[in-house]
Formats: C-alpha cells, sequence, structure tokens
C-alpha cells in the first residue's frame, strides 16, 4: 500500500530536517508489510538548487562512495531525482546521507570520497556533517579551509576558547595545518600583529651531518614545511614582504630564549620532539594578547636521548585553567584512507608490545621476589657442620 513521506521517516534510522534543497515523493512505493523495519521501499528525491555534478561527482565517484556505503541501497539517478531502493532503515540513513551533503554542497564545500565517507561516519554517531563542515576558517585562492571532522571542530573552537592550545594527534589531523590557519586568521582580523611559527630543528632519526650555507640555509630544511603551508593559505607576493618586515617569522625554537612574545599568535610543530626544559622555556616566553598553539604525536619521537618535553607536560598543566589538550585519532585523518588505517595498526601493535613488556616486567619482578625469600635460607649452615 502506499505510504506518505511523514511514514516513511518513521523508522528508527534519523533523517536530516534542515533540507529544503530536497522534496520527497508523497508515494513510496512499498511491498507487502511495509510497516515492518526490515521492508522493501522506494524513495524518490528530488534535487533542486544544486548541480548534479557537484553532488555526484565527475563519472559519478561521490555516487559509487554513497552505494558502497549502504551496500544495501540500490540508487539510480535520472536528471535531477535520485532514487533510493532497499531496506526502509537503510534508505533512510542513505536519504539522510544526501540530505547532509546537498547543505555541504550549498555552503560551498567541495565534495570528495573521503568527505561522503565522513559524512557517514558522523550520521552513524548522531552528528551533522553539515554543522560540522560548514565552520570556514579561511579562503584564499579559491580553496576555503576548514574542519572536516568532529574531532577537528573541537580542536578549533578550543583555539578560540583558550589562550595555550596543545594539539596531539597522529599524522594527518591537520593539527598544524588547522593551527596555522587561526593564525592567518587572527594576523587579518587584527587580532594580533604578527605570526610566529617554530619547531625544534631535529633530525628524524638521521644523522644529516654538517649542511653548508649560511646558518639561515642550514635551519631552512627543518622549517620549509612551514613556509609552504604559509604560501598556501597567503599570497605567495604578500609573504615575503611579511616576513621580511617580521609580520610572520619562521624560526626555530632555540631562537625563543631570552623573548617575551606579546600580541602574537604563536605555533610551535613537532613539540613532541621537544625537551622538558625547551617545553618549559618556550610556554613562558607568552605575552600579553598572545596565543600559543602547540602541535604534536606522541608516537613518533626522534629525540635521541630523554624524554619529550609534549608527554611531560600533558601531565604536568592539565588542570590549568585556560589551557587545553585536544586529542585527535585515527578518525581525524583527512589524508589517504590508509593513513588512518597504518595508524591504527601502530596503535594496536604499540599496545601489544606494551602488554607484552609489562608482563615480562611482571614475570622478573616476580622472579626476583622469589629468589630473595629463597636467598636466606639457602645461606643458613646445615646442623652439624663446624661453625
Amino acid at each position: 500500500m502506499p505510504h506518505s513521506d511523514d511514514s516513511s521517516r518513521s523508522s528508527d534510522a534519523p533523517v536530516a530536517t534542515n533540507t529544503p534543497e530536497t522534496s520527497v515523493d508523497p508515494s513510496l512505493v512499498t511491498s507487502p508489510g511495509a510497516e515492518a523495519a526490515g521492508a522493501h521501499v522506494d524513495r524518490h528525491l528530488t534535487i533542486d538548487g544544486v548541480a548534479m555534478v557537484r553532488l555526484l561527482g565527475p563519472q559519478d565517484r561521490l555516487l559509487t562512495t554513497i552505494e558502497k556505503q549502504f551496500p544495501g541501497v540500490t540508487v539510480h539517478v535520472r536528471g535531477n531525482e535520485v532514487t533510493l531502493s532497499g531496506e526502509r532503515a537503510e534508505v533512510n540513513q542513505a536519504a539522510a546521507l544526501v540530505d547532509e551533503l546537498i547543505a555541504l554542497v550549498k555552503n560551498g564545500l567541495d565534495l570528495d570520497p573521503e568527505g561522503v565517507r565522513s559524512s557517514a561516519k558522523m550520521l552513524d554517531e548522531g552528528q551533522s556533517p553539515s554543522g560540522v563542515m560548514s565552520q570556514a576558517i579561511l579562503s584564499s585562492r579559491g580553496k576555503t579551509i576548514r574542519p572536516k571532522t568532529a574531532g577537528q571542530r573541537d580542536y578549533v573552537e578550543a583555539i578560540d576558547e583558550n589562550t595555550i592550545t596543545f594539539g596531539i594527534g597522529p599524522a594527518g589531523t591537520g593539527k598544524t595545518y588547522l593551527a596555522m590557519a587561526k593564525a592567518v586568521q587572527a594576523l587579518q582580523r587584527k587580532e594580533v600583529t604578527r605570526i610566529i611559527l617554530t619547531r625544534p630543528a631535529v633530525e628524524a632519526g638521521e644523522r644529516l651531518g654538517f649542511l653548508p650555507g649560511t646558518l639561515t640555509d642550514k635551519i631552512d630544511p627543518y622549517l620549509r614545511p612551514l613556509y609552504d603551508a604559509v604560501n598556501e593559505m597567503m599570497d605567495p607576493e604578500l609573504v615575503p614582504k611579511l616576513l621580511a618586515a617580521g609580520t610572520i617569522e619562521v624560526a626555530p625554537l632555540a631562537y625563543m630564549r631570552g623573548r617575551t612574545l606579546n600580541d602574537s599568535f604563536i605555533v610551535l610543530d613537532e613539540a613532541q620532539n621537544t625537551t622538558p626544559e625547551q617545553m618549559k622555556m618556550f610556554l613562558t616566553r607568552l605575552g600579553f594578547g598572545s596565543k600559543m598553539v602547540i602541535t604534536g604525536d606522541v608516537t613518533q619521537v626522534d629525540l635521541p636521548t630523554g624524554s619529550s618535553g609534549l608527554r611531560l607536560v600533558t601531565r604536568v598543566l592539565r588542570e590549568i585553567d585556560d589551557i587545553h589538550f585536544a586529542e585527535l585519532t585515527s578518525d581525524d585523518v583527512v589524508r589517504h584512507t590508509l593513513v588512518g588505517r597504518i595508524v591504527d595498526a601502530y596503535s594496536e601493535y604499540d599496545q601489544t608490545k606494551q602488554a607484552q613488556r609489562f608482563e615480562r616486567e611482571q614475570a622478573a619482578e616476580f622472579a626476583n621476589r622469589a629468589e630473595r625469600r629463597g636467598a636466606p635460607r639457602d645461606r643458613q649452615p646445615r646442623r652439624g657442620s663446624a661453625s
């Protein structure tokens, strides 16, 4: 029997309500017993106000991604009409995803397969992708920088609300990129008068030896990722002038000692390679009207010896007001999908190794205790032996 759109939305799966861009055919063709959650339905969505190529992607790549997210749903597109066929619950979930993707396109976001997968995951977690990914930070040369996951959104909001923010997480989570975007935004809004970007000059497990050239030439390779990000976010012709005027400063961490940084937005990258002394030195450079963001990955420490200042500071400063620790995970990785899987695989391996090491230490401690208990008896003289 035919069902109205209202009855189709009364399933267990939530459907986005802020969807003026789509209209649903008032008749849903269902098989007998459609009231059951697993009943087969055909749902028709009419897309208005959005170019279909932006919604479905070139050669329907995004359409293929939607189908992979919901294997039980068949998607047919004809003109500006999308038909979803399958079990009611899964069809409603797919319709909610399409609604959110339309809202993202309306807000100027260029969709890609990873964005579709991320949106589907957020919907599963009860979050609105359009609410997360519509928060634009910066626009440069036709490209808009914005958080792409709930974790990134929380990180960006923490930067706005706190004087010192730590962004800790694996590679590819956008820790440094988003921090630098917020720095450029603050400079453009005249909230600060300069940007200071710094990182420790530590080699990633290799001994490069003595590099030729001046001091600037020697440290430039370590700071090159920061230069690249600045050039991407600002007019390349303007960047050299700002560098020459000191409005933007890119320097190694060693240059921070003895300075007080007022009215500045300071970003410390690769903070896992700071020593505890360097971390304390850097944090105490904070001046009036300034904001600090410290980023790093505690699983990629390149220090030859000693402990990481980033690891220590998470225990020392966690309870202090106006200091926030944003923990990003593999769910926030926005690089190739393999990066998130690699991060998870290494995390699982590290946890296994830690468990094995703990078991060995416990066994060794038990053996040592048993040996200490038995030692006095072994040293007691036998009865009848000469004194």
